[in-house]
């Protein structure tokens, strides 16, 4: 019995290797090889056509990324919608979030082409993290392999939305923390901060800065300024990275070291502090940058993600099944 046991173990463990790369409920690079074959096509061609009509789209489906694994792990949690008729709120009125997030019809329509080619396979969660790998190699960065087999949540958290993510006002210490209890180290922090080499902020989010604070470039703070008054034109925008402002390079640290970060918990990172050497690495070697940035988004995408029998794979990346 003990021998027919051993010889049954072994025969799932070789099946499952060859199906999913392993025994367990273990995410796979190869996990919709059989079942969906033609998943990373779909999402990378979407996000080719979304960003092609609107680039600034990349940066937007690439923090949708991260503003979901930060909350729960990377299970789609920051798809869903509020619903009154069951009472359900979601993450995206959370102040992080509300008014700022975009890009949900870029994952639906993703969503909807994968359906129609293998309903009920593609997780919503993979979708995330593939559109954010996409969006990155599209706008001139970094690639790396995506394991897949993630399952979606069921549920949401307003409150760990509000509490979990990083703020654009946090000093060092705190960005610091808040990534320490993600198990993200000071370095991973600094290098998953290069994402704000794409993108664009808005006014309310740095006018302090721009008018108040005294470690950044006089002229950068003024020309800043005509797109930002004093008062009023809160959701006026402004390239997070002045030097290249949609291309994914290391212009974001070059930046930081001439006190041009546009972002107060941006110059944190390069003012008299322990990252300062790590952000003038980044700035003058870009390859350094790309090759951490892309480890730890390995690492984010893996944030306690649901596996197994765990979640489920909603049709509708908005609402649960």
């Amino acid at each position: 019995m003990a021998f027919r046991s051993h010889y049954f173990n072994l025969c799932c463990f070789f099946a499952m290797i060859i199906l999913f790369g392993s025994c367990s409920a273990q995410l796979s690079s190869y996990y919709y090889a059989k079942t969906c074959p033609k998943a990373l096509y779909i999402i990378k061609t979407a996000v080719l056509g979304a960003v092609a009509k609107e680039s600034r789209m990349g940066a937007s489906l690439l923090r949708l990324h991260f503003h979901d694994c930060f909350v729960n792990g990377c299970d789609a949690s920051v798809l869903l919608d509020d619903d009154d008729a069951s009472n359900f709120t979601g993450e995206k009125s959370a102040a992080p979030n509300a008014n700022s997030l975009r890009g949900f019809e870029v994952i639906d329509s993703i969503k909807s082409k994968l359906e129609a080619a293998c309903p009920g396979v593609v997780s919503c969660a993979d979708i995330l993290a593939v559109a954010a790998r996409d969006s990155v190699a599209t706008l001139g960065g970094p690639t790396w392999t995506v394991e897949l087999g993630r399952r979606d949540s069921t549920t949401a958290s307003f409150s760990n939305a509000n509490t979990d993510l990083a703020s654009p006002l946090m000093n060092l210490d705190e960005l610091i923390s808040v990534f320490s209890k993600k198990g993200f180290t000071e370095k991973e922090m600094v290098a998953l901060s290069g994402s704000h080499t794409t993108g664009k902020a808005r006014c309310l989010l740095f006018r302090n800065r721009i008018y108040n604070e005294t470690n950044i470039d006089s002229e950068f703070a003024k020309s800043i300024q005509s797109n930002c008054p004093s008062s009023g034109g809160g959701d006026n925008l402004s390239p997070l990275d002045d030097g290249s402002p949609v291309i994914f390079d290391n212009s974001y640290f070059k930046n930081l070291v001439k006190n041009k970060g546009l972002l107060h918990s941006d110059q944190a990172l390069f003012n008299g502090g322990s990252m300062d050497s790590q952000v003038a690495t980044y700035s003058e070697n870009p390859i350094t940058f790309y090759v951490d940035f892309a480890d730890a988004m390995v690492k984010m995408g893996n944030l306690s993600v649901l596996t197994g029998t765990d979640g489920e794979i909603r049709t509708n990346c908005r609402k649960v099944n």
